[in-house]
């Protein structure tokens, strides 16, 4: 489980596995608790991420989106849909941030 995760996280989850599994066992049990698909619930967590300003969990939802087969565009939509709320220039760091990881595919 934590090979596959980067940085912190992988780091995190390799030193206390179990408090992992229970993160991840909560993480499950959310997902599952209403009707979004698994492509908007990824596009969500985007989102959010970007309103959290969090660098490092956009590039980790924009690698997974794209992994899971949403298209990059979709990607920077999600960026762009933060202009109005966010700010034009949390939205450009935010478009950015999906670009590291989606100018490497």
């Amino acid at each position: 489980m934590s090979k596959d995760l980067p940085g912190a996280a992988g780091d995190l989850a390799q030193r206390h596995p179990t408090l992992w599994a229970a993160y991840s066992d909560l993480g499950k049990a959310a997902a599952e608790a209403g009707g979004l698909t698994a492509r908007e619930r990824r596009l969500v967590k985007l989102a959010l991420a970007i309103g959290a300003a969090s660098e490092g969990a956009v590039h980790s939802h924009s690698r997974r989106g794209l992994s899971e087969g949403i298209d990059a565009a979709d990607l920077h939509q999600v960026a762009l849909l933060a202009i109005g709320p966010l700010g034009l220039p949390s939205a450009v760091a935010a478009g950015t941030w999906i670009s590291d990881v989606t100018d490497k595919e």
